[in-house]
């Protein structure tokens, strides 16, 4: 068998890139494992880390970049980007392979060197503290993210398996390496950072099926918005009926429907702008600038309930939500489509370090879908943050509302019926748990790594609240009576998922926050090459996702109330499992990239993904 060929020898010095960032240090070869193609190497405040090849470069090869540089101040000359020592070496055609793969998730490939787009290497020092917290974000789900953000069922990416240590802002850069009785110590590299910035990098790893993906994401996802409205819409709403009928093309269209949506709007981004709430601090940018964020999101929804009271007492009818439900949700597309527009617009003028690492494919479409722009702001205003927390998920329960209003009038109740108090009441807390945690949203994947385009416009203004409602739309005109004793079993099931997500993500969060605390000396963690901990032990040690398992049951709860008579109520449960599913898969695919060993121990020792000694 051909043995891999070693770049790096034992005992050389080298730049060793720091994992999940540009960063590049000074560190020392002590040894190469040829079983899994990982160099260990030692920076010079002890830390021990193993890293991949293509996270090596040689010493030599940066320091020729940099007197080059020197030389050549002028703003106005460019010259080609000559290649490092580090890269002209030859590899062997199965390393080279591996290598690219694994490179390819965080930044761009040895292939994109080519592109005449991209400028000269750029050696500039930056406090690299903070981009080594950006690195370690947490999980590839969105109902972790409702721990983090509470924005159900858009497609995010989060890793909750990664439960790290918080890191304390001293000097430059603090590395640090954990000792066996678990203790940190914090100690102040010396050496600057070496950060690789390129404009215009392209990515790489193309999501949603590439660029065919993004064809077909475009088209699909409002057409089953609308097709699931118009199945709720129907006498029998079953799956047999498909296709619905469809009604005539005016009957999409409302212009009121579209004045209404763009009033809530404003609504909402006049709560957002108030000096009311705490400001909060993002998490680091490649930059290593840090963003601030007005996290009032509770204060918004109970302004928003106490201002929809109001407009109810002074007789505003609330039930035209659910008669102009399918208008309402097509203006909210007309509005999510010209916001992604104007998004894709003012990113092509977005500095390199603005734009997402993920969004910069150089096919329009794609790009148009993923966004490109990472933070897009005017002056202060945060739109994607804005979006992510406020129209659509108060929105949502503005929805319940009307239809639990429209229920009322059409049953001829005088309350609304018990399922439809349970949907209304679950899916409140929901929401309201979100906002109370906002601050928890600055972590996600959404906003430190994913552009702003209309993957994120449209599930933000259109699919929460005109999908995440079908179970009250459903109760509308076709109510399900449930005794007490099924009332009182629904509920029991809810507080028990409620119980499960809270308690492990509370679990988590206090660990990240202070691992050294004494509430937490029971709980036990698998230390990795990064210096962060896989926890094992509480509800962590149980299943790897206690949170997905939280939510699921959550989810079942909210789909029960309506009872099994169609499959369309239960459209949320069959959809969150799948993309519950979907998620782990990928989340461990990363795990174990960026994890290695530490990563196999962790799931020999926690067994199961989801649902206890079942998956």
């Amino acid at each position: 068998m051909r043995m891999p060929t070693v770049k790096y020898q034992n005992g050389e010095t080298v730049m060793g890139r720091w994992p999940g960032s540009s960063l590049y240090y000074e560190v020392k070869v002590l040894d190469f494992n040829t079983r899994s193609q990982l160099y260990t190497v030692i920076y010079k405040d002890g830390t021990e880390l193993e890293l991949k090849e293509q996270d090596i470069k040689s010493a030599t090869g940066f320091q020729t970049r940099s007197r080059s540089r020197s030389r050549s101040r002028s703003p106005g000359r460019r010259r080609s980007r000559s290649r490092s020592p580090a890269r002209t070496t030859r590899r062997s055609s199965s390393r080279t392979a591996a290598a690219t793969a694994a490179a390819s998730i965080t930044e761009s490939t040895p292939s994109s060197r080519r592109d005449s787009k991209l400028k000269d290497t750029l050696e500039v020092r930056l406090s690299p503290l903070q981009q080594t917290k950006t690195a370690e974000n947490n999980s590839n789900d969105k109902h972790e993210k409702k721990e983090e953000n509470n924005t159900a069922g858009k497609v995010k990416e989060t890793s909750d398996a990664n439960i790290e240590e918080p890191e304390k802002s001293q000097g430059r850069y603090n590395l640090r390496r954990r000792k066996d009785g678990g203790d940190s110590k914090v100690e102040e590299a010396k050496p600057e950072p070496v950060v690789e910035e390129e404009e215009a990098t392209l990515s790489t790893q193309l999501d949603f099926g590439g660029k065919m993906g993004a064809y077909f994401w475009l088209l699909f996802l409002p057409a089953w918005v609308l097709f699931v409205v118009l199945q709720g819409n129907l006498d029998d709403p079953s799956l047999a009926n498909f296709p619905p009928p469809l009604p005539p093309l005016q009957a999409f269209w409302d212009a009121q429907a579209l004045g209404v949506v763009i009033l809530w709007i404003l609504f909402q981004a006049l709560l957002y702008s108030l000096p009311v709430g705490k400001l909060s601090e993002g998490m680091p940018l490649r930059s290593g600038e840090r963003l601030k964020y007005r996290t009032n999101g509770f204060f918004a929804v109970v302004v928003s309930a106490v201002a929809v009271a109001a407009a109810v007492y002074h007789g505003v009818d609330f039930t035209y939500v659910h008669s102009h439900f399918l208008q309402l949700a097509t203006a909210s597309l007309l509005v999510s489509v010209l916001l992604s527009v104007y998004l894709y617009v003012r990113s092509r003028r977005a500095a390199a370090e603005q734009r997402a690492l993920g969004g910069n494919s150089g096919n329009m479409v794609y790009d148009f879908f993923k966004g490109r722009e990472l933070n897009p702001r005017i002056k202060e205003f945060d739109l994607k943050f804005f979006c992510e927390m406020r129209p659509g998920l108060i929105g949502w329960c503005l929805i319940n509302f009307a239809m639990a209003l429209a229920e009322m009038q059409q049953q001829g109740l005088e309350a609304p019926s018990y399922a439809m108090i349970l949907v209304n009441v679950f899916q409140l807390l929901y929401v309201v748990d979100g906002l109370w945690n906002e601050e928890a949203i600055l972590t996600t994947m959404d906003l430190m790594h994913d552009g702003f385009g209309f993957m994120l416009a449209f599930g933000d203004l259109v699919w929460v609240p005109f999908t995440y409602t079908l179970q009250a739309y459903y109760l509308v005109s076709q109510p399900n009576p449930l005794s007490l004793p099924a009332v009182a079993a629904i509920v029991l099931l809810k507080l028990v998922g409620f119980y499960i997500f809270r308690k492990s993500n509370s679990e988590k969060n206090a660990f990240r926050r202070n691992p050294s605390d004494p509430k937490l000396s029971h709980l036990k963690s698998i230390p990795t090459a990064t210096g962060k901990n896989l926890l094992v032990s509480g509800w962590w040690g149980v299943v790897r996702h206690p949170n997905y398992l939280g939510d699921l049951l959550m989810a079942l709860a909210w789909s029960l109330p309506c009872g099994f008579s169609h499959l369309l109520p239960w459209y949320y449960m069959i959809y969150f499992g799948i993309l519950l599913v979907h998620r782990d898969s990928r989340d461990m695919s990363e795990c174990r990239r960026k994890y290695g060993s530490a990563w196999d121990e962790y799931c020999r020792t926690v067994r199961y993904r989801i649902v206890p000694r079942v998956y």
